[in-house]
This record gives structure tokens, sequence and C-alpha cells, in this order.
């Protein structure tokens, strides 16, 4: 920065000053432009000029800001007074995260009164958080370029043709589904850039944007364009690179002055010859002259069959002989391909939260997504469906591989699986084809190398480790069988960490199963590497350990003395006739099955921290998390803005799938009525690569008399404990092995709970109320003050999302002055009475609190709804009204 305002002759006086404030000289105001996005703390920068030099600054025509700023929502309610503002830019992406990706700034909406500014020509937005395009943008009638990229735009409004004087506009990097008709009444408008979004179709009235010189629409979900794009007779540039298209019209040919015409990795088969005998066009990535895709063919070949989107509420779709492509809210997208029902079958979903019940993990295994259920369970399809799962980042691939797992109605097996890495998000999705429906999930696992052993015998290699192999003789089997072969390489470092032993050594861990429970009629030979620094002219013989493990891994027994072992400068050889876990030790200890056992179960472990955490604006809002030991410190990060809180526990070490508590102590408690609270404790289930985390609201349940508690939240491994860790609270190990951590929480002075005392006498009555009806689910009065106490300093961003006017939000601020309690109460019954007819309020609430970052009410919100929703179901089967569902479900089980 320094080197920077040098060159711009501001010399020092934009640097700080000696007492370390901003100096801000005149320079830093160069005539009448401010350019401040390259100060960390340039909104400070602008308000204490403003505070000082407000004659001039409201003279600034050109105001370049970073909105990765903390103070961007006070400038914001000063910018209307620039009345002669000509350019304005408000971008993120000043900062990147510890990945390297450029963060995206705080801004979700603008003040209305920034339509007011009719001299601006110039507004860039790029790199928000936006979700809609904030309604003030349409009255700056003086408005030419507009920049919205890398937002999170859903739609454009319906009159954005109003802004008649656009001539460049970019939404690029968004998550546009359609655009508006009036879209072809922006007369002006030269370049438009809509690629990387998810438009499907475009309305005719594109073709009225005459004065177009490049149109930009790369990176989309488009199978066809309008013919009347025909009409853009100024079009220079037309990029349509990257979509769904099987055809383009062969009038494209024809623009006059089109220079460019981008068609490639689309699904054309056939192009006009008009297009493809033209030099500008390309159509590289194009399946021209291949015959038609097979009925297993890929989800990009399927452009023609029936899209079915799913919203976040729904959770059934129908399925007909003609086939279709479903894409779930949640990110996994089926392809049935026609045939593969032979009548319309319903299909019912639900993705469940990792539980014992539902995952089955074997031994080194890692879950990498949630569980999909699909009913009816069993059900045969005529041709495979293909199936799309989003997965947590796949690591050591050269060593694990990622696979589907499903369950066949007696026992889970791994289906064949390609992992994919989605062009525009660069996530993960794991792709396989079934027959049939039930559970899936996708896991991690040992590399698995395998083949049929016929009579003839056969020869079996390790992918991961090729020293390793199994001979199988002639005569080996008298049926052919399947074998298995799973390694597990183990380093010379973390033997030694695990043992404190320097001079402990171990050949890679070998897994051997099959499908058989007859041992084999003749021995099958295995080869091992010799363990690090371990060779043929240095063995020490009465040093080597051949150990066998169960299939469990649960007991390692020194089988040295029962096999004859032969050694070579490299491999130690040997033979067995049944198979298991077998692994090479090179030590001086004589017994060493328990050391075995102790590294093999160290193997299976994470470490990880324990994670308590206080929202800023709310510390009644806690966060609890577990945290595998190399994500700390890029979680800690990430939420420093939003919440303080102590320092992460010490380190433990936790199993794949292990069931732990946290017990709030010391005058503390929780709401006992979640479904996930077990007398009194929160319980989780840990999981390396998914979010081991909750955020709660805690409280007192005693009188504290305004008074601070300093309490603490402990964690505990599985089952129970009868009592708390005398010396729990000094963070250091007790008698009880279930103990894992404690960490302090400190509660401030107690408010007056909201919903005591109100009565119309003191302008604070409570209504009875029941939001949403019986089949879904109610939200009465206490769920709502409930919710109240949760809300805090957001109250406004969530009442502006619930759809109250901006100009509700300043009365309800200025009737309740200086008591934030009264001002949340009022917005969220000023809402509640005026949607209680609506059936959709509730779900618009859930919405509005998720477009607000309150994702820990929104579950709160969902987690009553269903509670309420089974409770009806409930009390219709008691009565026998569920004759249709008791007919529905009898289908489901078969």
């Amino acid at each position: 920065l320094q080197k920077m305002a040098e060159l711009l002759g501001l010399g020092d006086e934009c640097g700080e000053g000696a007492s370390g404030a901003p100096a801000l000289a005149g320079s830093c105001l160069a005539d009448n432009r401010l350019n401040l996005d390259v100060y960390p703390d340039g909104c400070h920068r602008f308000l204490q000029l403003f505070e000082e030099r407000r004659g001039e600054v409201v003279q600034v025509e050109f105001l370049r800001l970073s909105s990765n700023d903390h103070l961007l929502g006070t400038t914001l309610r000063i910018l209307p007074q620039l009345k002669h503002l000509r350019s304005l830019v408000l971008k993120g992406g000043h900062a990147r995260d510890e990945f390297g990706s450029f963060q995206h700034g705080s801004l979700t909406s603008l003040p209305p009164h920034m339509g007011n500014l009719r001299c601006l020509t110039h507004l860039d937005l790029s790199f928000n958080s936006l979700s809609t395009l904030p309604s003030c943008i349409l009255h700056l009638s003086s408005l030419r370029v507009l920049l919205v990229s890398h937002n999170s735009l859903v739609a454009l409004p319906e009159d954005f043709g109003s802004l008649s004087k656009l001539t460049f506009f970019s939404a690029m990097k968004n998550q546009l589904k359609d655009l508006p008709q009036s879209i072809g009444e922006l007369a002006e408008l030269k370049e438009l850039n809509l690629s990387e979004n998810a438009l499907e179709f475009l309305p005719n009235e594109v073709g009225n944007l005459h004065s177009c010189t490049e149109l930009d629409l790369s990176g989309n979900c488009l199978s066809s364009i309008p013919d009347s794009l025909a009409n853009l007779k100024s079009l220079q540039r037309l990029h349509l690179h990257s979509n769904l298209l099987v055809t383009v019209p062969a009038s494209l040919a024809s623009l006059p002055n089109l220079s460019r015409l981008d068609l490639q990795n689309n699904c054309l088969r056939v192009v006009p010859p008009e297009i493809q005998s033209s030099p500008f066009v390309h159509l590289r990535g194009n399946p021209l002259g291949e015959p038609e895709p097979s009925p297993q063919a890929d989800e990009s070949s399927a452009g023609g069959l029936q899209r079915l989107f799913l919203a976040s509420g729904e959770d059934s779709f129908t399925v007909t002989s003609e086939g279709c492509k479903v894409f779930l809210a949640c990110g996994i997208h089926f392809y049935f391909p026609p045939g593969a029902a032979s009548d319309p079958l319903r299909i019912c979903f639900r993705t469940l939260a990792p539980d014992p019940q539902w995952v089955k993990l074997r031994h080194h295994d890692v879950l990498l997504s949630r569980v999909l259920e699909l009913q009816p369970h069993g059900v045969k399809f005529q041709q495979e469906v293909q199936i799309w799962m989003p997965c947590a980042s796949p690591q050591a691939l050269q060593q694990r591989e990622v696979v589907v797992r499903t369950f066949s109605g007696q026992s889970w097996s791994d289906l064949r699986t390609q992992v994919e890495q989605k062009r525009k998000s660069k996530k993960h999705v794991a792709h396989c084809s079934v027959l049939h429906f039930s559970w899936f999930l996708v896991v991690s696992r040992l590399v698995q190398n395998e083949c049929k052993v016929p009579t003839e015998g056969t020869l079996l290699f390790s992918s991961v480790d090729p020293n390793i192999k199994v001979t199988f003789p002639p005569g080996v089997t008298k049926e052919m069988r399947s074998v298995k072969l799973q390694v597990l390489p183990v380093s010379a470092e973390e033997l030694e960490e695990i043992t404190a032993d320097v001079g402990c050594r171990a050949s890679p861990l070998l897994c051997l199963s099959q499908d058989s429970l007859v041992d084999f009629l003749r021995p099958v030979k295995i080869q091992l590497p010799l363990p690090p620094g371990v060779t043929g002219l240095n063995l020490d013989r009465s040093r080597l350990h051949l150990l066998h493990g169960d299939l469990q891994g649960q007991t390692w027994d020194d089988i040295t003395n029962q096999v004859v072992l032969e050694f070579t400068h490299l491999y130690a050889v040997f033979e067995v006739t049944h198979f298991s876990w077998y692994w090479l030790w090179y030590t001086t200890k004589t017994y060493i099955g328990g050391i075995a056992k102790k590294v093999y179960e160290r193997l299976r472990m994470y470490q990880v921290n324990f994670i308590a955490l206080q929202r800023k604006k709310d510390p009644e809002q806690v966060l609890l998390q577990c945290v595998p030991k190399h994500k700390v410190d890029p979680v800690l990060k990430k939420l420093q803005d939003r919440y303080r809180g102590p320092e992460p526990s010490d380190m433990v070490e936790m199993f794949e799938g292990e069931q732990f508590f946290a017990a709030f102590e010391r005058g503390i408690s929780i709401d006992m009525d979640r479904p996930d609270c077990v007398d009194g404790r929160l319980s989780f289930i840990f999981y390396s690569h998914l979010k081991n985390m909750k955020e709660i609201y805690v409280t007192s349940p005693v009188d504290r008399k305004g008074q601070a508690v300093k309490g603490q939240v402990s964690f505990y491994r599985e089952a129970l404990p009868k009592s708390i860790p005398e010396d729990a609270s000094r963070r250091r190990k007790g008698p009880d092995p279930l103990w894992l951590a404690t960490l302090p929480i400190k509660l401030p002075r107690l408010k007056r709970r909201w919903g005591e005392n109100s009565s119309p006498s003191n302008g604070f009555f409570f209504p009875p109320l029941n939001l949403g009806n019986a089949e879904t689910g109610y939200l009465t009065q206490a769920n709502l003050l409930s919710i109240a106490r949760r809300v805090g300093a957001d109250w406004q961003t969530i009442g502006l999302n619930l759809g109250l006017t901006y100009q509700q939000i300043e009365r309800i601020g200025y009737n309740n002055r200086e008591d934030l309690d009264k001002q949340i109460l009022d917005m969220l019954f000023s809402w509640a009475q005026q949607n209680s007819e609506d059936p959709d309020c509730v779900s618009k609430l859930i919405t509005a609190m998720k477009e607000s970052g309150r994702q820990d009410i929104a579950e709160e919100v969902e987690t009553i709804i269903d509670l309420g929703r089974q409770k009806y179901r409930e009390s219709i089967r008691r009565v026998g009204l569920e004759q249709e569902s008791s007919t529905e479900d009898s289908a489901i089980a078969m």
C-alpha cells in the first residue's frame, strides 16, 4: 500500500499516523475521485472524511469501496447523499480464504434511497452475496453499465427492462434459471454476459436486442436456443459453448456481422451445413455423427428427456416409461432411461443424518456423504438407473477409492463407482448405476483388488503395492470363487510415534477375503515386502514376526513358528489355507500381539479437537463442533468474524462413526425437547469428512439475579456417565475414561425473559397464533417466543427477507428504540399476524432465516414442524383415517 501511495503521488499522507489511526490527508480525496477499495479500512476512512470534509465528499463522482469491510452497512446509509455520483464500485473479492479463493463481500441488499442517485451511470456489485437484485437499481434512470457477476442471483426482476439506457450488463457466475421477457426492452444493450449460470431456455424477446454486439451464454444448461437470435443483425460474437444444445438454428449463419460462433462442448449431433462450413464456427467437443445414445448413456446425452427440478420441501416424484432426469434440491440427481419403469411409479426419497443404523462402515472406511433412502425398497427396474451423489472431497486417491454402498435387502455391497468433479462448483459427485432402490451412501475405502479363482489357479497383485502378490496353484479349489485383496501402507514415522520404539518396523498391512466359507484345498502362496530398512543381507530372523488377525482385527496372533517363512533379498514368502489379516513386523519385542492391536486401532482413529464458540451478537447462541486436527485452524479462521469463544480443547482421538455427547454444567442448560437430547446431553456421531456441529440456545435454569454465569461444556465418549468427573473442569483426564474434554462457557447478564409479564398494559400482549396447518405442523405463540430469543441484532435483515417493507422496519425500530427485545418481538409478531392465513408462511419463515444467514433458527423451525407433522400422522392413524396412506405404505414395504 505504501508503494502504491508513492506511485500515486500521495507520499505518507494516506498511511497511518503515529497514533496508528488512518491519517486522512487531502490527497486521499483526489479531485472528484475516492479510491478506497485498496485499503483494508476503506469504509472507516470514508466515514472519517465524510465527517471532517462533508462538503467535498458529497461532490465526489467516482467512488470505489470494498464490500469485505465490516463498516459497509454504515457507509451504505450515507451514499444516497452523494447526488453527483457517476461511478460506484462495491466489490468483494479483495481478500482470499485459506484455500486461496476470493472471499465474497457481505453485501446482500442496498438501501432504497440508492435509487435517488440520478447521475449514476456505472455500478459494480461483483463478488458479493446478492440473492435478489436490489429493487432500487431499477430506479437508476441513467445507468449504462451494471455488473453483478459472482453473486447468488436466482432470477432478475420482471421489470428489468426498465433500465432502458443500459449498454453493458454482466451477471456471470450466478444461479439464474430463466430471464424475464422484459430483457428484450433493453434497446441500447451492446454486451450481455450471462455465462456460468443455470439457464435452461431463453425467451424469444432476446431477439429484440438489436444493438447487441456480444452475447455470452456459455456454461449454462441450454438444450435449445430461439430462432429469434437471427434478428440480432449487430451481433459479432456469440458464445454458446459448454451447454446441452442438441441443435442450433441454421439462420445463425446469415448474421451479417458475426465473426465468432462458439458451439464447443455441447450435445450437437447434426449441425446445419451452412453453420458447419462457416470459418468462424467452433464445434470441438460435440458428438457429431455418433450413433444415438443407449439407455445407459450418461446424463448429458439425455438432453431430450423430461427434466424434473424438485424444491427443498418436496419428497417424491413420478417416473413414467418415457424416462426422465430428476434433480433434487440437495444436489443429488438421477437419470431414468426410457423403459426403466414399465408403469408410472411414484418414488419417495429422503436424506438421513449419519447414524449407525444406516451407516455401515468397515475398518478404515471414511464416510463422505449423508444417507439417501429411496422407496419403494427392492423395486426392480428394466434398465439401470444412474445416480449422482455429492460427496466430500476424497483424499489420498492413490491409496483409497470412493464407492457408493447400498443395501440389497440382506447385505450391504459396494457398487462400481466413478468420481466426477463439477465444472462450475468444483465439488465432487459419485456416479453409479443400480437396478434396485434402498439406502445409498458414499464411502472412501482401501483400494480393493479382486479376481476370480478357477480350478487351474491364478495370480493376484496389489495395485497399491505391486510387491504384494498372492499365487493360487492349480487344484486350489473345486469351484470358482471370488477373492479380494486390500493393503494399508504403514509409514515408519507413524509406527515410531505410536510405539515410541525407534527400531520398530512393519510391512504394509494385508487383508485377504473370499466369498466362500470353505478353506482352500491347497496352500496359497503370499509374498510380502520386508519392513523398511530390512533386507535379506542384514536380516535377523529372531526379530521377524508374522502376525495373523481375525477379520474384525480384534486379536493379533504371532504365527511365525506355524508357517514356513522363506526370504529373498526384498521379500518374505509363506503359505496359508485361509484368509484374514496378515502383518510382517521387525522388532526386538518377543510378544507383540498387544502392540499390533494398539497400532491397528490408532491407524483407524482421527485426532480431533472440540470447539465451543458463542455468537458475538448473541452469546446465548453456542456452536459446538468436533473438528479433525488438520481442519481446526481453517474452521476457526472462517468463523472468527461471527463467533468468539475459548481455544480448542486438547487433542482427542476418536473412531470414525463413534458416538459422543456434550453436557452443559454449572448452571447452564439446554432445551430438553430436542430430539438429539439424551438425559440432558446432546448426542453426536463423529465422521471425519462431515460437519460434526450443532448450534443451540443455552440459558440458566435458575434465577441468577441479573449476574453473568461462568459454566462449562464437557464432552463424553459413547455411554452417558453417571457422574461428572471431579477434575473435568481442570482440563485433565480424570478417573472416568468416558470424559474427553471440557471448555468454559460464560453467559452474559440475564435479560428479562420474553413472554413473561406480557400484557396489554405494558404494551406487549401476544395473541394466540397458529401458523401453518395441522397436516404440515403448526408454529404456536410459544414457538415464536422461543425463536425471538435467538434472533438478536439480525432482526432487520430477517424482517426484510420476510417481506416487511423498509418503512415498516424503520417504524418498528423507532417505536421501540433502545429496546432490542421489543424490536424483535414487534417485527416477528407483526409479520405473523399479517401472514397467519397464508398456508406457506412457515416455509417462507424458514427461507427468510436461511437467506439471513441464520441456519440455526431455520433448523429449529424445521424440527418443530417435523415433530408436529409426526404427531398429526399418529393421530390420523389412531382414529383409522389413514386408509390410502396405509395402502401406500404396504406397497412401499414390499
